[in-house]
């Protein structure tokens, strides 16, 4: 078992130097209109075990500082690994936590084992523009010279998506996401671009289809749970290469007029043949520009997220510990630990709301 003293320990003068590099990040957090951590179980003990990945370890650490102050009787088992959902499939974690939401072979197999889903918690807005490693946002893109300069998010499953029988809604499949092949855009024309654009057929950059968290969140924003992709994209695949895929992605439409591509914005912007185009959910818009407000405010519809699963059996509460743990997490404190992590966006006060409303 790790306790806090032991986990400050091994993360030492790093984990200060990590702190110390994001005090800029921080200084933009807004506590205004997010209510303070208040204990709503006195005197909280046990032991809370975590499953963790590497980009997710220092502020699951900066969590545990804070709450350790407040319930000292609590104590810590956590490992950092890549297979961090196991832990939770196999009964030897509470809590997995990582940058991407856990892919639908997990999730089955879960379910398979305890015949429900575990519980989501969004802990926090995947990073804009700032490094690596910060489970970025989506952003869509296209040639500097295309005279596009929004989509709405039925346009773009026209452009990337085909006719499709269905969609996943979580391990279930069903047939409200289906669409027949009338609804595919393949040429700019049917957008409204005219004169040299109007017959110029669309090519597609992006990252490999099967297993990213940023073509799921594609397939599960854009096509609402489907999986069926134009067939004519160019699947960049990462690693393998010296220049890497994301740099290939944005090169790639840099290089064709008619090209449409997605990719991360701190790529994004560091290519002048390129220019990113606003979103809208629906067709009435209103139409979100990729900014770091509108991460922030997750208006844009292409945010990432960060998620904590736990296993709450239907019906029954969740252990005090835990949901202290939680709400700890949602509370202005473990926001501003978001913040001070320098890695990830906090919630908003109402995202993280309706996070706490989950654990009631």
């Amino acid at each position: 078992m790790k306790t806090f003293l032991q986990s400050a320990a091994r993360t030492g003068l790093l984990g200060a130097m990590l702190a110390l590099a994001s005090v800029a990040r921080g200084a933009d957090f807004d506590p205004a209109g997010r209510p303070g951590y208040s204990a709503q179980t006195p005197n909280v003990h046990g032991v809370v075990r975590i499953h963790d990945s590497e980009l997710t370890q220092h502020l699951v650490h900066l969590w545990q500082d804070g709450f350790l102050k407040l319930h000292p009787l609590v104590r810590y088992d956590e490992y950092t690994v890549p297979a961090w959902f196991n832990g939770l499939c196999a009964d030897t974690a509470d809590l997995a936590v990582a940058g991407r939401r856990v892919y639908l072979t997990e999730l089955k197999g879960f379910e398979s084992i305890y015949g429900y889903p575990p519980l989501e918690i969004t802990f926090a807005t995947g990073g804009f523009d700032q490094r690596k490693g910060n489970t970025p946002g989506v952003i869509i893109f296209v040639h500097k010279d295309n005279p596009l300069q929004q989509l709405t998010l039925d346009q773009l499953d026209g452009i990337l998506g085909a006719e499709r029988t269905g969609g996943w809604s979580g391990s279930k499949w069903t047939a409200d996401a289906a669409r027949g092949p009338e609804k595919n855009l393949r040429t700019w024309g049917q957008l409204g671009l005219t004169g040299e654009w109007a017959d110029k057929p669309i090519s597609i950059f992006g990252i490999d289809a099967t297993l990213s968290g940023w073509s799921g969140l594609i397939q599960q924003v854009v096509f609402k749970g489907g999986d069926k992709w134009n067939p004519v994209i160019h699947e960049i695949v990462r690693g393998g290469t010296e220049v890497p895929a994301d740099a290939q992605i944005v090169a790639g439409v840099a290089q064709d007029r008619y090209a449409i591509g997605f990719s991360f914005m701190r790529v994004v912007e560091q290519n002048p043949g390129v220019k990113p185009v606003a979103l809208a959910r629906e067709a009435g818009g209103p139409f979100v520009a990729p900014t770091e407000q509108s991460f922030a405010a997750r208006s844009y519809p292409l945010v990432t997220s960060l998620y904590i699963y736990l296993n709450r059996p239907p019906g029954k509460p969740v252990p005090p510990r835990l949901k202290e743990f939680l709400a700890y997490i949602l509370s202005r404190e473990g926001q501003q630990a978001v913040a001070a992590d320098g890695m990830y966006i906090p919630l908003s006060p109402e995202a993280a709301q309706a996070e706490l409303k989950k654990l009631e």
